[in-house]
């Protein structure tokens, strides 16, 4: 597929291309929007390993604030990548675990991966 997006903006202030590649990039960038955030790759890679609990998920990620990690599991939870699980117990216990969405992203994370080891810059890895 070619992505000629055109050199200049168009008069309207809308994309410069086909309809079929607005409405394209519109859904990548929703995808991305899901998956993108301060420490959000981090949850989903603790995940990937199976359920934890908050404490252990704070432990695993090394200078994520209460607040930060919080934050950014009610919004994987709201874009619907991870599943909370509250159990009625005393003391009260919460687990979080990727969800059937959250799981399915794993074959995108591998492509990622291979695209990224073979094209991006290794000098940009480890940033936030």
């Amino acid at each position: 597929m070619s992505f000629d997006l055109g050199s200049e903006p168009a008069a309207s202030g809308r994309l410069n291309c086909s309809v079929e590649l607005q409405e394209y990039l519109t859904v990548v960038q929703r995808g991305l929007k899901a998956i993108t955030g301060k420490w959000k790759g981090e949850i989903m890679c603790l995940l990937s390993e199976g359920p934890k609990r908050f404490n252990e998920l704070r432990r695993g990620i090394p200078g994520v604030t209460q607040h930060m990690l919080a934050a950014q599991l009610r919004d994987l939870e709201k874009s619907g990548l991870i599943v909370r699980h509250d159990y009625e117990q005393a003391p009260p216990r919460v687990e979080y675990e990727l969800s059937e969405a959250g799981k399915a992203l794993r074959p995108v994370g591998d492509a990622l991966h291979d695209w990224a080891k073979a094209y991006a810059p290794a000098s940009e890895a480890g940033k936030h």
